[in-house]
């Protein structure tokens, strides 16, 4: 069944989200519903997904379009959605990335192949990705919710997991709460102050099951933060499963979540109001007022997690990021992701980090330019390993790769300067200097 909102452009259709996270795609899709559109996430990319990206595509793109492109050909090709019954929700962005082509080129491929009627949502920077119809207000405000809560839950697994004594019982556990979650997500009724009630009640009952996981964390192990391209580092099939095999390797990870990128949209929209001179202007004053309710929705949404993540707290305000990055790139002159992987980078060695991976696909310029810089950054932070990982959709074997790059963090661990604050419970201590 589509949608059936009256005044949205998705009006009896479905609308499908590239799969970037598990946990922010579900809960994305919840809110889209809780208006009463009809959303969900694409299904589990696997060969297939390459094989059809491919061979629609000339090779020059990088991973994320070849694997959005194969997955919704997919679905179109075995027939699992009509075309005029289907929208892609696929925002883009200014700036150097290729990922502001993704949009038009996946609308010329679909509708080379015959598949014109699929409706392509581009949501841009430049709006705040607001450009979703009538129901955009109550929608972008639920939304926001949704994926800071799913986050907050993927967080919590990441630090659970490596550290459990049962195998699997995290993940269990991980599925049960975020079900629940979008759950709550999706149901109607109520005002905004009842919905937000209800999410965080979910997310408690989360936070109980997840901390009921065994684990036992007496020893703490080396945390590696994994920045990068969004889609790529987030998106396991695409980075072959990176943090699980970090895990594996073992160490802990800390993940840039997609918030970060919005808080970084949100601000790139502010600047622009201001390099045109619209200080004193109803947009403006609209940017800043969506900026004061996804703070103080973000931060209510947080405390219900109490100090689980006391050592692992994100940047307050982007523009810290921002600023961290500046020694090596200027905002003003960057934009993108290699600001927020080299600014992220330094923050994470300053919160007591082991090791920096940065994911991005093949030829990536944002992981290129990055690369360029880290050798200066790693120097400035102490020696702090920084590898930066390029995937392009063949399968290789990197665990030699991330051994060598273990040995590494475990030798810098042990003369690190910087202390790693640690989060009581799971026999953790309160404090270590590694």
């Amino acid at each position: 069944m589509g949608a059936t909102v009256s005044g949205s452009p998705l009006s009896g259709r479905t609308v499908y989200f590239p799969s970037m996270t598990e946990a922010g795609v579900r809960a994305i899709a919840a809110a889209f519903r809780s208006v009463g559109i009809e959303a969900q996430p694409m299904p589990p990319s696997d060969e297939e997904t390459l094989v059809l990206g491919g061979r629609h595509s000339s090779g020059e793109e990088c991973l994320p379009l070849k694997v959005t492109l194969g997955d919704v050909l997919k679905l179109l090709v075995h027939g699992k959605v009509r075309a005029d019954r289907m929208a892609l929700f696929m925002p883009t962005s200014d700036g150097p990335c290729r990922f502001g082509q993704y949009g038009p080129y996946i609308k010329g491929v679909l509708k080379e192949m015959g598949y014109g009627d699929v409706l392509v949502v581009s949501p841009t920077c430049e709006d705040g990705y607001s450009g979703v119809g009538d129901p955009a207000g109550e929608l972008l405000r639920t939304a926001w919710r949704a994926m800071i809560g799913a986050e907050q839950l993927t967080k919590l697994l990441l630090r659970i997991r490596p550290y459990e004594t049962v195998k699997g019982a995290a993940d269990a556990a991980y599925r049960r709460s975020l079900s629940d979650f979008c759950g709550t997500v999706e149901a109607r009724g109520g005002n905004t102050r009842e919905r937000m009630e209800r999410m965080k009640e979910s997310l408690a009952c989360g936070r109980r099951l997840l901390r009921s996981v065994p684990a036992d964390a007496s020893v703490p192990l080396p945390l590696i933060g994994i920045v990068g391209e969004i889609f790529c580092r987030l998106n396991n099939f695409s980075n072959d499963d990176v943090v699980r095999k970090v895990e594996e390797a073992g160490g802990e990870c800390w993940i840039s979540d997609v918030s970060e990128w919005l808080w970084y949209t949100n601000a790139a929209h502010i600047r622009t109001l201001k390099r045109f001179r619209k200080h004193l202007t109803m947009e403006m004053f609209g940017a800043k007022l969506k900026w004061h309710f996804q703070h103080k929705d973000e931060a209510e949404l947080h405390s219900v997690f109490g100090d689980d993540f006391r050592g692992y707290e994100e940047p307050h305000d982007i523009r810290e990021i921002l600023d961290l990055a500046r020694p090596y790139l200027l905002p003003d002159g960057a934009l993108g992701e290699m600001l927020l992987s080299v600014g992220k980078s330094v923050y994470l060695h300053r919160k007591g980090a082991d090791g920096v991976l940065d994911i991005n696909p093949f030829s990536c310029m944002n992981g290129i330019v990055s690369e360029a810089v880290y050798p200066r950054l790693s120097r400035d932070c102490d020696g702090l390993p920084v590898r930066v990982l390029y995937y392009d959709g063949t399968r290789t074997d990197r665990r030699y790769e991330l051994d060598i790059f273990m040995d590494l963090v475990r030798e810098y661990s042990a003369r690190k300067k910087a202390v790693r604050v640690l989060a009581p419970g799971m026999g953790m201590k309160a404090a270590v200097t590694a």
